[in-house]
């Protein structure tokens, strides 16, 4: 095969150590290989990038293998070009597998020009990232804790969530509160109730009848003492995730104008894909790197299986947050989108076709610096109206009326 890099390198990347091997071309066009291995320490990390340069090496490749890839990653990436490459197109060729073995053949694959790098982000998207995502798991913790404090209240037979839509509502919450600190009449513990729930009183004080005891007072305790850390932490993160998304805080706003996308959605979006979309050369290979496209599986002139691709956790999970919130809008695009695929394929699949499409107009916005212009809920009678008449003319003559269609003009 032919040589792609003259000088590279492989690194098989562990927890402790990692393995380098060297290739370059020597005396008479000879490839020559060398194979070093270092810890992962800060300082022989440092000496692995003096080694590589000293051999003047041009590309580094390295597997993704867990977290333990970025320290490597992070020295290297501002001293020579580094490519952080998929495992799944590093299947190694059958018989021994070592880590010498393993840093050869993605030496070799490198040199070759047989693998293509993944997306890494800048280091301002990266320590984006981290912050959303922590905050993210911050919000999903803070949700099972309310889950586990109606597990504790049904235990103890207080129904409130049964009259109380909001069990870390203010009237909850002093209801609550009064229980802990033993309180057990349900006339005075409904009588904390406030607002609109003030109509539910007599509801309030049969659901409050229980066996509320000193055990169930401890946790419940404990789970509002940690829902209340859990939303100053939150808070502190948003604090920090506003300082830091300053930069973006035009594509913020663009973003923002999506059906479904707010503005922590549109945060979390830019922490995942970024803001440069020159990195992918059409909306496709973006809806494809984030597994929100259909697969494609052809043999012998066979379709199969067309199951999505994993995609990335995080972004999935943001995507698919703003794909549920756009299917509940009205009069939208996007919400007749969901509304017409959900009967034919299902929530899940509508949701993942919003999904995606929702992801195309990103790619369009932030390559464009436009903003969203929605289509209309009519768009899909609009786009093709004949048809539409030709469906509906099917539907009056199934019904036994004959049907004429002509054109306003000629009407």
């Amino acid at each position: 095969m032919d040589t792609v890099v003259e000088r590279c390198c492989g690194l098989d990347v562990h927890k402790d150590t990692v393995v380098a091997c060297v290739r370059t071309t020597g005396k008479g066009g000879k490839r020559h290989q060398e194979v070093r291995t270092f810890a992962t320490t800060t300082m022989s990390l440092l000496l692995l990038r003096d080694w590589l340069i000293e051999n003047r090496v041009t590309l580094v490749g390295m597997e993704s293998t867990g977290v333990y890839w970025k320290c490597v990653y992070y020295v290297l990436e501002d001293a020579i070009e580094c490519w952080l490459l998929n495992a799944r197109h590093l299947r190694n060729v059958p018989g021994r597998k070592t880590d010498v073995g393993d840093a050869e053949w993605i030496c070799q694959l490198v040199e070759h020009g047989l693998v293509r790098p993944s997306f890494v982000p800048p280091k301002p998207i990266r320590e984006l990232r981290n912050l959303t995502r922590y905050r993210k798991a911050q919000i999903n913790e803070r949700s099972r804790e309310v889950q586990r404090l109606d597990k504790v209240l049904q235990d103890a037979g207080v129904k409130l969530s049964s009259v109380a839509s909001d069990i870390q509502g203010k009237s909850a919450r002093a209801m609550l509160e009064a229980l802990v600190n033993g309180e057990r009449d349900p006339q005075i513990l409904a009588q904390l109730a406030l607002g609109r729930l003030r109509k539910k009183v007599p509801e309030l004080q049969e659901a409050l009848i229980g066996r509320f005891g000193a055990h169930h007072a401890l946790l419940v305790r404990s789970i509002l003492d940690k829902v209340d850390f859990l939303d100053s932490l939150i808070e502190d993160l948003s604090a920090e995730i506003d300082q830091v998304i300053a930069p973006f805080v035009h594509e913020l706003e663009l973003l923002d104008t999506i059906t479904g996308v707010n503005q922590r959605t549109a945060e979390g979006l830019i922490a995942e894909i970024g803001v440069d979309m020159s990195r992918f050369a059409s909306s496709g290979h973006l809806a494809s790197w984030a597994g929100m496209c259909p697969g494609n599986h052809e043999s012998a002139g066979k379709h199969r299986s067309g199951k999505t691709r994993k995609g990335p956790k995080w972004l999935g999970v943001h995507l698919t947050e703003a794909a549920a919130a756009a299917g509940r809008s009205k009069d939208t695009y996007l919400g007749a989108q969901h509304h017409r695929l959900t009967g034919r394929i299902g929530y899940a699949k509508a949701n993942k076709a919003v999904a995606h499409s929702i992801l195309v107009a990103i790619f369009h916005i932030l390559s464009t610096d436009t903003p969203y212009e929605d289509l209309g809920a009519d768009w899909f009678v609009k786009r093709r109206p004949e048809a539409h008449a030709r469906r509906l003319a099917k539907q009056i003559e199934a019904l036994g009326y004959t049907v004429e269609i002509n054109p306003a003009e000629a009407a």
